[in-house]
């Protein structure tokens, strides 16, 4: 469990084709203070350590086909900077929301506006997945724990603070054009999924007619 709270960013080093599944080294400030087994958010993406050389400052997760197909991993290529996250301690402020660090789908940047104070990101996503979102609603992009400023019915849209911009992979990464991690809000889903008997995706009108007649 994650929190969407990027705690520092680091970049791949290399990638090695495991037949299939690939093995990221990824370089990064945090690096020696990992173990093997432990959990690590990569761009919203819940991964295992599998090496760590703290004399590098690098780690690696093996990859799997899974990941590779749900997520933006399979265009990640050396240099390329991503978000870093461990896992949640008991005990610990929950800043952000509950990220359980499992990718749903991909999006892509649409436009990018600056604004005085701020940056507003727009995000198509397939419109199948917009049961579950809602206006100030959250979503973890990329790993990092955002408020949905504007909804449409494929497109959403997200304000990015200074903070944010300067410390996380938006300034390096997100351009028009370029593809995200979207994990939607584990409330959100398992709301949408109780009251969807199929347990298909209903849409979000069905879901507040259902609502109501509760």
């Amino acid at each position: 469990m994650f929190t969407g709270i990027i705690e520092s960013t680091g970049r791949i080093a290399h990638v090695d084709d495991l037949g299939g599944g690939k093995r990221l080294t990824i370089e990064a400030d945090l690096a020696p203070d990992l173990h093997v087994d432990q959990s690590v958010s990569i761009n919203g993406a819940c991964q295992t350590v599998v090496d760590v050389d703290p004399d590098a400052s690098t780690f690696a997760v093996d990859t799997i086909e899974e990941t590779l197909r749900k997520t933006t991993f399979g265009a990640l290529t050396a240099g390329t900077p991503v978000n870093l996250e461990r896992a949640l301690q008991a005990g610990d402020r929950l800043d952000g929301h509950f990220v359980q660090g499992h990718v749903d789908a991909t999006g892509t940047i649409v436009d990018v506006a600056q604004e005085a104070t701020d940056w507003l990101y727009t995000i198509r996503f397939e419109p199948e997945y917009a049961a579950y979102l809602i206006p100030v609603g959250s979503i973890a992009v990329d790993g990092i724990s955002l408020t949905v400023a504007r909804l449409e019915d494929d497109t959403l849209t997200v304000a990015i603070i200074p903070h944010t911009y300067e410390n996380t992979n938006v300034s390096a990464a997100w351009t028009e054009g370029a593809a995200v991690n979207l994990e939607f809000d584990l409330i959100g889903k398992y709301v949408a999924r109780s009251l969807s008997a199929s347990g298909d995706t209903p849409s979000p009108d069905a879901l507040a007619e259902a609502w109501l007649n509760e």
